[in-house]
Parts: structure tokens; C-alpha cells; sequence
């Protein structure tokens, strides 16, 4: 059995957003699920266009989410020699032929057969037939190069979302395939890119559906087989527009900065148009192991935020602390929060992190939870005067003494607690919500033992003597 292999091809015109990068993730899963080979392929021919901030971008977006190619990058712009190499062999076969119209005399034929209601197209004035008599050759003109597209028949293809598609060749005029200066044009630098990168499998947006029956038949006439194609439908925003820059799509980098889990994105990507019966939440490991082009979806997936923040909860839920740990140092160091040697080093941060990530999306929600441990906090003055009354003051005082001497663990401290209620004849909620407010710096936390527990005792002191 041929041995699978996919590929990337993004443009570094602009930055990668979501919908991009899934044109990433499905190629690279099919890869790894068929033990085949993922390749990365940046099509920098638009050279206006392109840059290599973008090129950059791609780069570390994919790195993140742990999208690893095996071969690549390979950059367009670096096998000019290549592809000019192959066009040459086209000349010499009769498979390509020069044409000296000029844009002009193009225009003028493009008006007329919109006139006439036609639809618009190349009418093959200087394609060489037999019998035929070409124009004479205008002098300081440089030809752009025309595919001699198969005349009569049509193109067929199983799509793997789409199902059959057949496209009448009668539909497809002679495309240009290198410009007047001899730079060749996007869809022969794809063909042949594909060709000698041996893809078997075409894993791209829809948006290419219309170069697919030109490559298949440049393909053809260079004597290869074309390879599968599945074309994924759109990703649409939350107003249901296509993805993009302008209607608000966020760098997938951004993700990453606002601590979204890798491992989240990918999950949440990989279901915006393929599924695996109902289940919603499921590991790398587990997408890899399942995924096949079978189960892509028909339909356009619309990216939903407060999908994408469940999701990012359940894998928050499902990190190992220590991970958690290092990210959330990552997001303080990020802020210029100092953080003690004993949590930068020890065991404590993964339990601080082990309480609080069950109320968490982000690791930068987590990093704000527990900035009390690392910060000072204030509590918001009128609910510290509402809750901290002449009728439980004395209470919060007789706590803090007990905690001066009790064994510092969660334990000791919940019955230091009950024994404060029992003392004055409060009942939970009228010492804990002031503990929170004055130690936490509010009124909401875990059960306030745990939570304190993880606190040098001195600072907790500290905190409950501003009674």
C-alpha cells in the first residue's frame, strides 16, 4: 500500500487564523493516523503579498497546537528553477503554447461575450491545431504561457466531502501557466509541487474546488495519477461570514496568549467539521487514533466562543497540575509578577493549580485566581463593611489565634473553624465569607480550608489582623 502523505500549503499573506490552521490539522491527523508523512509547503509567489512576519506565525501556530510536518518548509519561491525546468519539457511535448494576446485585446473579448450573454473566457486564438493558422507574431510582445486544456470530455473526481464532481473540459479554457516575464503562475507551481512531493492526499478548503479540475488535468498530462481530494466546507464566524481578518478572526496565536490549552484547540478545530459519533471531548491521542476522512462534515462549522470556553474548561479539568503548574508561571512571568522560589520550584503551584483549574478556561484565569498567593489582594470596601460586622469581628479575631498554633494542614484548619463557629453560635457562611474577603480578596473560592492551607501561615496572620 502506497504510504500516505499530506500536506499544508498556507500563503504567509496574512496571519493564520482558525480557519486556517484546520486546514492544517486534518492533513496532519491523517497523516499520523495512516503512520504517513505530513509536509509543509509555503506558497510565496504572490511576493507583494507575502511575508515573513506571516511565515513566522504559521510557524509557531503550528508548533503550539503540536502540529508537527515531517518534511518542509518548502518555500515556492525557492524552486522557480523547477518549475521552469518542467515547463520547458511542456514546450518541447506540444502541452503548453506561447499567446501573444495582450490584456487589452483579452478585455475587448471578455466584453463582447458578455454581450453576447456568453460566459467569459479564453477563445484560443493562438492555440496550435492542426490545419490551423496561427497570427502573426507581434513584435516586442513576450507571450504568456497556455495550457492546452483536453478538448471534449470532462473531469471527474470522488471528492471525500463533496461526492462525485464532474466538470465539462468545454468549461475550462487554455490557463495561463507562466506570465509574460516566465514566473510561473499558483496552479502549476501546486501541480508540480504535488507531483514531486508525492501527496496522495489534498486535504484543503473548498475555496479550491474551482483549480481542482485544471490541476487534475495538468496532472494528467504530465503523466501522473491525481491524488484524493477532500474539500472542507468554510469556517463561518459567530455572525455566520466566512472566517477572516476583516470580519474579526483572531490569530491563532492569540489563543495561545489569552492561555488557551493547545490540546483544547485541537479538540475544538477538529470538531468544526468532523466528528467521531457524539463525542465532544476527546485527547490527541484519541483524534489521531480516530480520525479518517469518512466522518468530515458537509456543512459549513460556525466557530461559537462558549463552545470553544467548554471545551477549553474540560481540558483544563483534565491537565496534568504540573503542566498547569509551568503555564501559569509562564503567565505571571508575562506580567512581571515575581513568584516565590517555593512555588517556582516545589509542588505547591500544582496544588494550588489542582483546587482552581475545575473553575478555570484559561491558564490566565487560573493566574488570576491565584495571584492572591503570589500578590497582595483588597477586598471591595462595601462588601468587606457588609460582611464584616460588630457580630462576627470577635469571631474572625479568636480564628486567627487558633490558626497561630494548629498543624498547618486542611484538617487542622477546617476544625479551628468549627470550633470558632461553635464558640460564638455563627454558622459557616458568617466566618468564611469575611475569612475570604480579607485573605482571598473575595467573597467566592473553594472550601476556604483548602484554600488557606495553601498559604504560608504567616501571610493568612497577616491578612485576618486587619480586623
Amino acid at each position: 500500500m502506497t504510504q500516505v502523505r499530506t500536506r499544508f500549503a498556507p500563503s504567509p499573506t496574512g496571519f493564520i487564523h482558525l480557519g486556517n490552521i484546520r486546514s492544517a490539522l486534518y492533513p496532519w491527523a491523517f497523516a499520523r493516523a495512516n503512520k504517513g508523512v505530513f509536509i509543509l509547503r509555503i506558497e510565496d509567489t504572490d511576493v507583494e503579498r507575502s511575508s515573513q512576519e506571516a511565515v513566522d506565525v504559521i510557524i509557531e501556530g503550528m508548533k503550539w497546537l503540536g502540529l508537527d510536518h515531517d518534511e518542509g518548509p518548502y518555500y515556492q519561491m525557492q524552486r522557480m528553477d523547477r518549475y521552469k525546468e518542467v515547463l520547458q519539457q511542456m514546450l518541447e511535448k506540444g502541452l503548453v503554447y506561447p499567446c501573444y494576446m495582450s490584456s487589452e485585446e483579452l478585455d475587448a473579448l471578455r466584453e463582447r461575450q458578455m454581450a453576447n450573454k456568453e460566459k467569459p473566457r479564453y477563445d484560443g486564438t493562438w492555440r496550435p491545431e492542426s490545419g490551423k493558422t496561427l497570427p502573426p507574431v507581434p513584435e516586442g510582445v513576450k507571450p504568456v504561457l497556455r495550457f492546452k486544456n483536453p478538448q471534449g470530455g470532462s473531469v471527474v473526481w470522488e471528492d471525500k466531502v463533496k461526492g462525485r464532481i464532474e466538470i465539462s473540459n468545454d468549461e475550462l479554457d487554455d490557463l495561463v501557466i507562466a506570465r509574460p516575464d516566465g514566473t510561473p503562475t499558483y496552479n502549476f507551481c501546486v501541480v508540480v509541487d504535488d507531483m514531486d512531493m508525492g501527496i496522495t492526499h489534498v486535504i484543503r478548503g473548498d475555496d479550491h474546488v474551482n483549480n481542482t479540475p485544471r490541476q487534475i488535468n495538468i496532472l494528467r498530462a504530465l503523466g501522473q495519477e491525481p491524488p484524493v481530494y477532500a474539500h472542507l466546507p468554510t469556517v463561518l464566524n459567530e455572525q455566520g461570514e466566512k472566517m477572516s481578518k476583516r470580519h474579526g478572526a483572531k490569530a491563532v496565536t492569540q489563543y495561545r496568549d489569552e492561555g488557551y490549552l493547545a490540546d483544547a484547540i485541537v479538540n475544538y478545530l477538529a470538531r468544526l467539521g468532523w466528528s467521531h459519533g457524539d463525542d465532544e471531548i476527546f485527547s490527541r491521542e484519541q483524534l489521531v487514533e480516530w480520525f479518517n476522512l469518512d466522518h468530515l462534515g458537509k456543512s459549513a462549522g460556525q466557530f461559537d466562543e462558549a463552545k470553544l470556553r467548554w471545551v477549553a474548561q474540560q481540558h483544563m479539568k483534565m491537565a496534568s497540575d504540573a503542566l498547569l503548574a509551568g503555564l501559569v508561571r509562564e503567565q505571571w512571568q508575562r506580567r512581571g509578577v515575581s513568584v516565590p522560589d517555593e512555588l517556582a520550584q516545589g509542588d505547591k503551584l500544582a496544588a494550588m493549580c489542582a483546587l482552581f483549574k475545575d473553575r478555570c478556561a484559561t491558564t490566565v484565569e487560573l493566574a488570576d485566581w491565584l495571584a492572591m498567593y503570589v500578590g497582595d489582594v483588597a477586598a471591595p470596601a462595601e462588601e468587606l463593611a457588609a460582611q464584616l460586622t460588630d457580630a462576627n469581628k470577635p469571631a474572625v479575631a479568636a480564628l486567627a489565634a487558633r490558626l497561630q498554633t494548629v498543624d498547618w494542614e486542611k484538617g487542622a484548619i477546617n476544625q479551628a473553624i468549627k470550633d470558632t463557629m461553635a464558640e460564638f453560635g455563627l454558622k459557616m457562611p458568617q466566618v468564611a465569607i469575611p475569612v475570604r474577603l480579607l485573605v482571598c480578596g473575595r467573597a467566592q473560592t473553594p472550601s476556604v480550608d483548602a484554600v488557606l492551607a495553601l498559604f504560608d501561615r504567616d501571610v493568612v496572620l497577616k491578612r485576618l489582623a486587619q480586623v
